[in-house]
Formats: C-alpha cells, sequence, structure tokens
C-alpha cells in the first residue's frame, strides 16, 4: 500500500510537472509566431497585459513588435468593438461564423437551435481585445469583424472579387482607383480563389457615403470590363446603409490568418498579384481617406452630385441616386460613350433578344447590360425598415451573357 501512495504522489508531481512544461511550449509559440520566427521580445502573457499601445506607422515592420504589429491591425481593420464573429466548423465539414458568446452552448442559457444570437436575451458576447487579434494571427482562432458600426459608420470599405476571373475584375477595379486616386489595398481571400479590395478611412465615416464611393468606382470599371458584372453591386463590406433590427450587419473575415498565411492566402498583393515580403510595413504604408476626401471623391466621380450632403429619407430618394441608375437611353441625360462604336449591331429576336458582342466594346456592353437592370424595390424595403436583406440583391437583371451574345 505504502508503494500505491509513493507512487501515486510521484505521478500527481509528474503530472504538473508536464502541464507546466506544456504551458511553457505554449507561451514559447505564441511569442515566436507574430515575429517571423525571431527572438521574441520578452514580455507579460496574460491577456490583461496585452495592451493597445501607440507606434510610429513608419516603423512597423517584419521586425517590430507585437505590440506595434497589434496595434497596426486594429487601427487599419476597424469595426464593432463590443462583438466580433468567430470561425466555427461542424462535424461534417460545415463551416460558419458566429458571435463569440461567453454563454455559448451552456445549457442553461444559449438556445441557438431556436434563438438567434442577435436576439438572444442571455447573450454576453466577448469584446475585441489585443488577446483576440493575437490568437487570430497566431492562428489559434480564426475570427472576422463587423464593419457597419452601432451608429451606421464604418471605417473601411471592403469589395470582394470571388468568381472566375477574379484577377482580371480586380486588377481593372484598381485602376479605377489609381485614376481617381484612391488608395485601395489587395489581399488575397482565404480559399485562394478570390480578393477583398480594401479603401480604408482615416475617421468613421457614413455606411452610405462609403458605399455610394464603392458603386461609382465599380460602374466605372464595369464601362472597362463590364465581365465583372452586377452582381458585384452585392459584394461590399459593410453591405447595408443602415443596421437591421436584432442584428449586426454582415461580416468579413480578417487577414493574416497564420494556416492560410502559410499558404499564401489572406496575405497582400502587389499590382503583379504578388504577396509582399514584408506584410507588416506595406501595411503601415497604406494610406487612409478623411471624410472630406470621401465626399469630394464622390463628387468628382458624379456618384451623387450635388445630393452628397441629402439625408435620404425613403427607399425612392435611395433609388434615385445610386450611380447605376442611369437615365435610359435616348432620355438626352446619359453620358456619351468614348471610343469607336460599330455603325451597325447584329440582333436576333427569338425566344429572347440576342444581342451579337462582335465588335461593340465593353462600354456599350456594359450600357446594354444596364437596360435590362433595374433596382430591387425589396432589397430598399427591407433596408428602409431596419430588416435583413440577405439573399436580396440590390439589383435584378433580366439579362444573360454568351460566348457571343447578350
Amino acid at each position: 500500500m505504502t508503494t500505491i501512495k509513493v507512487l501515486t504522489k510521484q505521478l500527481e508531481e509528474l503530472q504538473a510537472e508536464c502541464a507546466c512544461l506544456r504551458k511553457e511550449n505554449e507561451l514559447l509559440k505564441r511569442k515566436l509566431a507574430l515575429c517571423g520566427g525571431e527572438e521574441a521580445v520578452s514580455r507579460q502573457t496574460n491577456a490583461s497585459s496585452f495592451k493597445t499601445v501607440k507606434y510610429s506607422s513608419d516603423s512597423v515592420s517584419i521586425h517590430s513588435s507585437t505590440d506595434d504589429k497589434i496595434a497596426l491591425f486594429r487601427n487599419l481593420f476597424r469595426g464593432r468593438e463590443d462583438v466580433y464573429p468567430v470561425l466555427w466548423t461542424a462535424k461534417d465539414g460545415r463551416q460558419g461564423y458566429s458571435p463569440a458568446c461567453k454563454n455559448e452552448w451552456d445549457k442553461r442559457y444559449c438556445n441557438k437551435k431556436k434563438v438567434k444570437c442577435g436576439r438572444c436575451k442571455n447573450r454576453s458576447f466577448v469584446p475585441v481585445s489585443d488577446q483576440t487579434i493575437f490568437d487570430h494571427l497566431s492562428g489559434r482562432h480564426t475570427i472576422g469583424v463587423y464593419p457597419l458600426l452601432a451608429d451606421e459608420t464604418c471605417w473601411f470599405l471592403a469589395i470582394d472579387f470571388d468568381k472566375e476571373g477574379w484577377q482580371s475584375d480586380v486588377a481593372a477595379f484598381l485602376e479605377t482607383c489609381t485614376t481617381y486616386c484612391i488608395p485601395a489595398a489587395l489581399e488575397r481571400s482565404r480559399s485562394g480563389n478570390g480578393g477583398h479590395v480594401w479603401i480604408f478611412f482615416k475617421d468613421r465615416v457614413s455606411a452610405a457615403l462609403a458605399r455610394k464611393l464603392g458603386f461609382a468606382l465599380l460602374t466605372l470599371t464595369m464601362d472597362k470590363r463590364y465581365q465583372i458584372g452586377l452582381k458585384s453591386y452585392d459584394r461590399f463590406f459593410p453591405n447595408q446603409d443602415t443596421m437591421p433590427k436584432g442584428g449586426f450587419g454582415n461580416l468579413i473575415a480578417l487577414p493574416l490568418q497564420k494556416i492560410p498565411r502559410e499558404q499564401g492566402n489572406t496575405v497582400f498583393l502587389d499590382r503583379d498579384l504578388c504577396p509582399y515580403e514584408d506584410q507588416w510595413a506595406y501595411l503601415a504604408s497604406i494610406k487612409k481617406i478623411t471624410p472630406e476626401e470621401l465626399a469630394e471623391k464622390v463628387k468628382e466621380i458624379g456618384a451623387v452630385g450635388n445630393t452628397i450632403s441629402k439625408t435620404t429619407k425613403t427607399s425612392e430618394d435611395v433609388l434615385q441616386h445610386v450611380p447605376w441608375a442611369h437615365p435610359p437611353p435616348g432620355s438626352g441625360k446619359e453620358s456619351s460613350i468614348t471610343g469607336p462604336l460599330p455603325n451597325t449591331i447584329q440582333m436576333v429576336q427569338a425566344n429572347m433578344l440576342y444581342i451579337e458582342k462582335e465588335g461593340v466594346p465593353p462600354a456599350l456592353q456594359n450600357r446594354i447590360l444596364r437596360i435590362a437592370a433595374f433596382p430591387n424595390p425589396e432589397f430598399y424595403k427591407a433596408q428602409a425598415l431596419r430588416l435583413s436583406t440577405y439573399g436580396k440583391p440590390p439589383i435584378i437583371s433580366c439579362a444573360d451573357e454568351h460566348p457571343q451574345h447578350i
């Protein structure tokens, strides 16, 4: 019996020592995670010790301290601070995002199978912290951000390109941004089969105004590359001008998560689609648009003209000023199309009207596609009532594109 007691005590001591070693090993991994393999700066690791620090953007690089990197990251990718979404993976492989909640799956409080998180009375959301960002960058979890703030402002605008040919779509969009001196950053998506274009603001701006900038840039880009398609107008973050009741608006996954980053994804690319060697130095070099500059850019591009300061009250007001709602051809108000135009266009009237694309410049093809498109009243009705617009595209298109015809 004495021998058993001795062995039991030794086992408990070894288990305690093993637990300490595991904790120390995890600590060392975390210290190295954001330093590119360089020797980590000595620091405390308790969650409360992660404090946002001031930094000089010119000095942030891959060799900077973890504190500086987190501060830079949070300064750029800002959204709601009181709640953030976390990626989950089911046993069958399905994935999705849910708000991080202290009571999640606690049977005493959580009943998410019947009640949505946004309407749960027992919800206790976890706020964003430096520790949260650290865990994302070091690969412990994957989080996103809700761009639309409670006061219906935002810190950035992001545009998602994820269909076949996204590289050409992104290149055309970035060219438009360059033409109008709009600083934009390109990130390869988590899957590697798409890209996000980020435009950052120096201060919070109206989500409606930020989206008007996106509409205008996309509309101009489609004049050069109509293949982008009208569905791209549904790929903005934030996706709405107003906050839906009981919701948070749509989310976008945050970049630079360690696991996909090691595969060349969630990283920022140059114009040749090559990752920047020093991601942190590039992020530190990104310029932001001031609210005043944003207003001037929207006016310059002609998205809303003199209505920029007007407060839209109804869906009709919104429909009147969206940039793709151009006057119909023949009204004498539509903008002219530059470039050589064909003398004739071949068309076939059958079950539909087939318009040959050969010899028709992209700007004219885009104009033809817009003739067969109109604003979706259900989208703007839901938005005006602060209801979810999920599954309601802002534009309904009655055109199909075939290899040789529209």
